[in-house]
């Protein structure tokens, strides 16, 4: 079987089309490309090789690109929030032949194996996708710092005659430079109307509420009179009243330790699951985390559950080819129906036997039935149980600015 009868056939409408606007409506259908079309074009920029075994002498040849770069972001122009407007669409309503590569064990589908780049949030807005129904993509930039930019992407659905919202997701994309070994300037961004100033203030507030959520870090402060109090009822809540100890530890009814609540898994790095800059492809990395995350939920809650949010996913270190994939996943806060899982991603090389972490994902899973609770025993389990719980809260309180815009053209 060629390669190019196994790659799905997803199209691209209006790829960076400044006059079309951030739109949901039709473009023009002659500015339809096939998915490998806009991988040529991604490789072309960066000049990265399609081959594996070429991707050395490429790298060498991208420290000729130094001379390139602006010295400051007063020396690119700007840009508009529609200069970065595109669309993608998944035809699985159209070309059935496409629909087994995506579906899920549930005869639904995923839609995490489109994932690369630091996640700051991921909202599920539907329970379910149909396998049968096409499927729509639209993203642009919604916020720029210096060598930074925020990334909206929205995913629809194909009902009737319309296409529903079935996902919201923010990204967070760093500039590098030709070696990938330091930051770049991005364009500066123009702001064309009262709704794109509100979409840049949007950008704002979830760069303040992150650098906030980072300075708070249970790994650089002390939990908060609140959460100690609560760590500490659960301690007692644990305690033996037959005895007068407080090594004499039993769970309450329906409970259950958060030790006994793991999964983990090995995979080995193949070059097949590289990007355009031959490290492993980020959506590649969230869905192994995701699938063991889930298997995680469903293992601890008894029944199947499904994705409500992903939060906070940084990828602090690349992960090369040839890397030993360790994740370990682990139930960390529950509420209800509610289940928080946590996937710690980090890697050795096969030359060495030193591991480094290189992500930390945060799951919320929603179970059929009421789940357990779970219990810490120790203090790192309970440090972890409140960072579960501030993921939690931070997924049912957003910080929003209550309207959602779509700029016209």
């Amino acid at each position: 079987v060629r390669k190019e009868a196994m790659e799905p056939s997803l199209s691209v409408k209006g790829l960076l089309a400044p006059s079309r606007g951030l739109t949901q409506e039709s473009q023009n259908p002659e500015n339809v490309f096939h998915i490998r079309e806009v991988r040529d074009k991604l490789r072309e920029i960066v000049g990265a090789s399609t081959n594996w075994r070429d991707h050395v002498k490429a790298m060498e040849e991208r420290k000729l690109l130094h001379s390139f770069l602006a010295k400051s972001q007063k020396g690119l122009p700007p840009r508009t929030m529609k200069d970065s407007y595109i669309e993608v669409f998944l035809p699985l309503g159209s070309q059935p032949e496409l629909r087994e590569k995506y579906l899920t064990v549930q005869n639904t589908m995923s839609p995490l194996s489109i994932v690369t780049a630091l996640v700051d949030k991921i909202d599920m807005c539907k329970k379910n996708l149909s396998p049968e129904q096409d499927i729509k993509f639209s993203g642009h930039v919604s916020w720029v710092g210096k060598t930074s930019m925020e990334v909206k992407m929205h995913m629809f659905q194909l009902h009737g005659n319309d296409f529903s919202p079935v996902l919201d997701a923010t990204f967070v994309m760093v500039a590098r430079d030709s070696e990938n070994k330091g930051p770049a300037f991005v364009n500066p961004l123009i702001l064309e109307s009262p709704e794109e100033e509100e979409l840049f203030q949007q950008g704002e507030l979830n760069k303040g509420r992150r650098v906030a959520f980072s300075s708070t870090s249970l790994l650089k402060m002390a939990p908060t009179a609140e959460e100690r109090t609560t760590i500490h009822e659960m301690f007692l809540n644990t305690l033996d009243p037959k005895t007068i100890s407080f090594r004499s530890r039993v769970l309450p009814a329906n409970s259950v330790w958060m030790e006994n609540s793991k999964l983990k898994s090995l995979d080995i790095c193949h070059p097949q699951e590289r990007n355009i800059f031959n490290r492993i492809f980020g959506g590649f990395l969230m869905r192994k985390a995701y699938e063991l995350g889930w298997a995680t939920a469903c293992n601890f809650g008894g029944s199947r559950p499904f994705i409500v949010a992903v939060d906070d996913i940084m990828f602090q270190k690349p992960v090369e080819v040839g890397s030993l994939l360790f994740l370990s996943a682990q139930v960390c806060f529950t509420q209800g129906n509610y289940i928080q899982v946590r996937v710690h991603s980090e890697v050795a090389s096969l030359q060495d036997k030193e591991h480094m972490t290189t992500n930390v994902f945060h799951f919320t899973f929603m179970s059929e039935k009421e789940v357990p609770l779970v219990f810490p025993r120790t203090y790192g389990e309970s440090m972890l149980y409140l960072d579960g719980q501030r993921h939690f809260k931070s997924m049912s309180a957003p910080v929003t600015l209550k309207r959602n815009y779509v700029v016209e053209p």
